[in-house]
């Protein structure tokens, strides 16, 4: 190899891996160096320095020149920074780490698009187990790519191969690794690394593992593009002309020993009203409701600046609201005059619903807003509705939950001839998958696999309306605060809105990359939020359509949201069991919430705001502070200290994973799930 060889190989390394820059400089000089060739030939001969003697040399072009595109140097390299990864110091350990997943799936997808396709399934393997616990759905994805015009085919792959990854790490770990990378002349795992992830260096110390859910930007999410939509405004603020506001208006909440002298004389005279009302019907009497409200006095009375948060901005809203009769006005306004003060040494009284004989067939559960109604969709197409003021009417033998229906009277009559439990609907032709009341409880609706989503009257008994136009499955439904509109989410990757008195969509977001899984409104009505397997939470302007809000930070699917009551924070839960806090305003993740085990399905503010519920397929429901949560400290903002992460209290169930999680008007919590025999 003679020096204009090596030369040569060089400037089409240099330009093979994008160094621009450095090509254009070398051609320069190649360029000059001729040009005086002929007058200082002799001095350059004495002076050039001696290519193929120079041992350092010798050894870089060596590396250089043997096939860089060998399947071996993935393995062989890939495997030695796994190894020195993890035998880091652990204070830089859990930093380095999240290096690994990215390098891993690009040096897989690299080998598919050299055409080394055994040798791909072969890296994949071996190495795949590391990667399971976090990445488990992104992997098995991932395994359908066997050629090269999957990677094309197929959107996850080309959203990867398109976008860089971003990665938070401490300037002394970055340090460390282009360290390593230079010192071991790792040029395949420095390519993938320089092409493929974008470092955000910070100074100081590395972040905390308490930390790791913010530490990795979604693969394959354009960042750029949601900074970009993120500076777009968001009027997070309450209705102008809210129940609520009216209610500041008129003299704001009773005070807690207002309401202890107002039960003792309602609790003579209406007595059955209050329990159902707060569905006493499960088994929490009168007695029981004083006495929570009455420790809740005795606890706002210790600490009462644990409530004192700041008055949320009004705005006016986008839709044309339903007029809400006087009658039901009232009752509301009533209901949140005696609603109790919840905080950190307050905590809500439980009301659990538990689905028995479902032979596995639930798919959903619903509670209305008093708690007096329950519903379940199931996957033989039927939904099914439990009036709490009836269930206890019924002979033991007639109680016979989620069993399956063969004839058309068994929605009158049970196996011994006794009234059933429930009320039966049919009209979907495939699984329902959600259901939600309106506020007032007087209608239900249904999203189902056949695309539909219908309208049923709980005063009637019956089906309104079907309405149609998602091309395939429906996850997921919610009425809007104030009813009359509502939101569905389907597999076709869009969400829309609806009203109730018109059978075409209003409004269709699209935008994900993959299922919208859950919505949420959020309280002003002017925005809903949508959750999707593509791992981002997006928030919508409900009256124009455009994406308003892009959250990224999730691991796996979302599964659940839930909106302050203020308007101002959002929570998300996934399919890991991690729980995340949103500043609406910013975009911005305020606190991870850890201590799950498994899926989060329902989340739940409470009525003021201060507590979050979190219901989870690890059978159990969790409290945690959202004051605590949202309300960091600089110091511990800047430090990542954990203790922030304030969760206030565990209630396991026996065996009953949890659907469904809903605060009534006057802060009861209700949950609902199926009992597991596993």
């Amino acid at each position: 190899m003679d020096e204009m060889q090596v030369v040569e190989f060089v400037a089409t390394y240099l330009k093979k891996k994008g160094f621009s820059e450095a090509e254009n400089a070398l051609q320069a000089e190649i360029q000059r160096t001729k040009n005086n060739s002929s007058s200082n030939s002799n001095n350059n001969n004495n002076n050039a320095v001696d290519v193929l003697n120079d041992p350092e040399l010798s050894k870089f072009f060596r590396s250089l020149s043997e096939s860089e595109d060998s399947p071996t140097r993935y393995q062989d390299e890939y495997s030695k920074l796994r190894s020195w990864t993890y035998s880091s110091l652990d204070l830089y350990k859990h930093e380095l780490l999240h290096v690994l997943y990215p390098v891993f799936i690009h040096c897989f997808m690299d080998l598919v698009a050299k055409k080394y396709i055994q040798e791909a399934r072969t890296f994949f393997n071996t190495f795949r187990e590391d990667h399971e616990m976090l990445h488990l759905r992104d992997l098995q994805k991932l395994e359908g790519v066997l050629s090269p015009s999957h990677l094309e085919e197929m959107e996850f792959a080309h959203s990867l191969r398109h976008n860089k990854v971003n990665i938070k790490i401490c300037q002394y770990s970055y340090e460390l690794l282009l360290q390593y990378l230079h010192k071991t002349q790792s040029t395949t795992m420095l390519g993938i690394i320089n092409e493929r992830i974008n470092f955000q260096v910070s100074p100081g110390q590395p972040s905390t593992i308490s930390d790791d859910a913010e530490v990795v930007t979604l693969i394959g999410s354009n960042q750029d593009a949601a900074n970009q939509i993120n500076q777009k405004e968001v009027h997070w603020g309450l209705l102008e002309d809210s129940i609520e506001n009216r209610l500041e208006k008129m003299g704001g909440l009773r005070s807690d020993s207002e309401k202890a002298e107002g039960e003792n004389k309602e609790a003579d005279m209406d007595e059955n009203k209050k329990r159902t009302a707060e569905g006493g019907k499960q088994g929490a009497t009168v007695k029981k409701l004083k006495k929570e409200k009455a420790t809740s006095a005795t606890a706002k009375a210790a600490r009462p600046e644990a409530n004192a948060t700041p008055m949320a901005p009004r705005v006016k809203s986008e839709l044309a609201l339903p007029v809400m009769p006087i009658e039901v006005e009232q009752s509301i306004l009533e209901d949140l005059r005696n609603r109790v003060q919840l905080s950190s040494v307050a905590l809500p009284s439980v009301s659990f619903y538990t689905f028995i004989n479902t032979h596995n067939s639930l798919n959903c559960a619903s509670i209305s807003h008093d708690g007096s109604l329950v519903a379940g969709g199931f996957s033989d197409s039927s939904l099914k509705i439990w009036d709490m003021a009836k269930l206890g009417q019924q002979t033991g033998n007639s109680v016979s939950q989620g069993e399956n229906d063969t004839t058309p009277s068994e929605d009158v009559l049970g196996a011994n001839g006794a009234k059933r439990s429930y009320t039966l609907f049919r009209g979907h032709s495939g699984p329902v998958y959600s259901a939600t009341f309106n506020p007032l409880g007087d209608f239900i609706l249904s999203s189902s696999a056949d695309a539909t989503i219908r309208l049923w009257s709980t005063k009637l008994n019956s089906s309104l309306v079907c309405y149609k136009g998602h091309n395939y499955p429906v996850w997921d439904v919610q009425f809007s605060p104030v009813g009359h509109y509502f939101a569905s989410a389907s597999h076709d990757r869009t969400a829309r809105i609806w009203s109730m008195d018109r059978i075409q969509p209003l409004r269709i977001m699209a935008g994900h990359l993959s299922d919208v899984d859950c919505l949420q409104w959020h309280a002003n009505c002017n925005y809903i939020a949508t959750g999707s397997s593509d791992k981002t939470v997006r928030m919508w302007d409900v009256q124009s359509g455009d994406c308003v809000r892009i959250f990224i930070g999730h691991r796996s699917m979302i599964l659940s949201l839930a909106m302050s009551p203020d308007g101002r924070y959002m929570a998300s839960g996934d399919e890991d069991g991690t729980i995340m806090m949103w500043d609406l305003s910013s975009g911005r993740c305020v606190t991870p919430l850890m201590g799950h085990t498994s899926c989060v399905w329902s989340l739940a503010f409470s009525g003021e705001g201060s507590l979050l519920a979190s219901g989870s397929a690890d059978c159990t429901v969790k409290l945690w502070d959202v004051t605590a949560s949202t309300k960091v400290p600089k110091t511990e903002e800047k430090s990542g200290n954990p203790n922030r992460l304030r969760s206030l209290k565990t209630l396991p169930t026996k065996s009953t994973p949890v659907y469904s999680l809903q605060f009534s008007r006057r802060n009861l919590l209700f949950a609902a799930g199926v009992l597991s025999k596993s």
